[in-house]
């Protein structure tokens, strides 16, 4: 406790690291803030909070979650920041995939601008068309906003989308702030104070329905926690684990001086594809749901509902398994390129031990990627289901998504990057870091910082 405190004084004694701090504090309490004003023209007074309850599962429960809550408050931050997500994403595999793209990202900070400025007009468009789906989620009759709209259709639709645009306009540029003058990540910390927004309620409810009389009691609950505590540790591994190839550089006497000579370690990631897998996976897998719109017959409907809907479906874990691991491995295969590698260790005139340098090499790195990516990914795909199991086991649905998938692989990595920020800030000051046994290390993610 003592080293906790003077570990904290140290933190606040750093006038750049407190004025960070300070900024990140009032820009998230700005975000919390604005997750509760409702949007104009629905009186919350009225809202059906038992039809809202009920409808926070499945693709509109992963939305609410994102957005801290406010997607069932109907917020005007009701869409969050994941418009500006989606345009990210979709920009950084263009960038990939087209080569166009590829050399204006190469340009340097200029290209880097470029990107970033057709980003922002792609979230312009997209969270146009996402407002308008929500405007119609909203006037549903079968749900619980249809009676709280005071205005008429046409004028309510038209302030609808321009205030959802603005919100998520104003949430896209606190994440910036954040990012330039806070602790980085601005995004990623957007998302993660959205999540653990929705943790102290979840809690609560779970630790109210373990009291009732056939809940289990305070034992089963502490054995709960103690099972994502236990979660949580090994996620860490997994997001932090790597394998790394010796690498030597060969000695160059230039003058009276030598340079190279040195024996280094590339690090290659078990998961090089981060949270992207999953995401893809949780995306294709809502799709089967728009057949309930479509001219099936009404047991089709039911079935196929039934099986996407349920995350503790025995039929949607394994298929969201096989989906994750197959886009862990096409992802990694986007993202890391073995020839490329092999290159520029050449020309800088590294080598590893025992492999010829040029295509040899980049071979040798590749089939290492493969060995290391399968075990990745069947961790990746066993942490997706994990809310599926909890559910199976008696957890509420709220506190289940801590369990696992997108929301605690998000809340992991973005933890481990702000204290990985906050030490280095420490150590560059010659204070002792966070941890007296190591220091921390981040995700070191090869998605850019503007897509978590």
């Amino acid at each position: 406790m003592k080293k906790l405190i003077q570990t904290l004084k140290n933190i606040w004694a750093i006038d750049e690291l407190r004025a960070k701090i300070t900024v990140t504090l009032i820009l998230v309490l700005v975000y919390r803030f604005g997750s509760h004003i409702t949007l104009p023209g629905i009186n919350p007074n009225l809202l059906d909070t038992n039809k809202l309850n009920s409808s926070d599962k499945g693709l509109l429960g992963l939305f609410n979650t994102f957005a801290g809550g406010a997607f069932t408050q109907a917020s005007i931050f009701a869409l969050g920041i994941m418009p500006y997500i989606s345009a990210s994403i979709f920009m950084q595999l263009m960038t990939i995939l087209v080569p166009q793209l590829q050399k204006i990202q190469k340009e340097g900070e200029s290209g880097r601008k470029k990107i970033n400025q057709w980003t922002r007009y792609l979230t312009v468009i997209v969270t146009a068309f996402q407002a308008s789906a929500y405007i119609a989620y909203l006037t549903n009759p079968q749900g619980g906003y249809a009676q709280a709209i005071m205005l008429d259709t046409g004028l309510f639709t038209f302030t609808t989308i321009v205030t959802l645009s603005a919100g998520t306009l104003f949430v896209m540029w606190l994440g910036e702030r954040i990012q330039d003058k806070g602790l980085g990540n601005g995004t990623s910390i957007i998302i993660m104070v959205g999540i653990l927004a929705r943790l102290p309620q979840s809690l609560v409810q779970e630790f109210n329905i373990k009291q009732q009389k056939s809940g289990g009691g305070l034992i089963i609950f502490l054995i709960e926690i103690a099972v994502l505590v236990a979660i949580i540790l090994g996620l860490i591994i997994l997001v932090q684990g790597v394998r790394k190839i010796p690498v030597n550089y060969a000695k160059q006497i230039i003058g009276n001086r030598q340079f190279g000579g040195a024996r280094q370690f590339l690090p290659v990631k078990v998961n090089s594809a981060g949270v992207m897998p999953i995401i893809f996976a949780q995306a294709i897998m809502f799709l089967p749901t728009l057949v309930s719109f479509t001219n099936v017959s009404d047991s089709a409907k039911g079935g196929i509902a039934r099986i996407f809907n349920d995350h503790s479906n025995g039929w949607y874990m394994l298929i969201y398994s096989v989906m994750v691991i197959g886009f862990t491995f096409l992802y990694t295969a986007l993202i890391f390129n073995p020839k490329q590698i092999g290159e520029d260790l050449k020309r800088n005139n590294g080598f590893i031990p025992g492999v010829k340098p040029g295509q040899p090499t980049a071979d040798y790195i590749g089939a290492i990627m493969d060995r290391i990516t399968l075990p990745g990914a069947i961790l990746l795909a066993i942490v997706g289901i994990m809310p599926g199991f909890a559910q199976k086991l008696g957890v509420s649905q709220g506190f289940s998504t801590f369990f696992g998938g997108t929301s605690l692989l998000i809340m992991v990595g973005v933890i481990l990057d702000t204290l990985q920020q906050i030490e280095t800030y420490l150590l560059m000051r010659q204070y002792d870091g966070l941890m007296s046994s190591g220091r921390v290390q981040g995700r070191q993610t090869t998605m850019p910082s503007s897509t978590i």
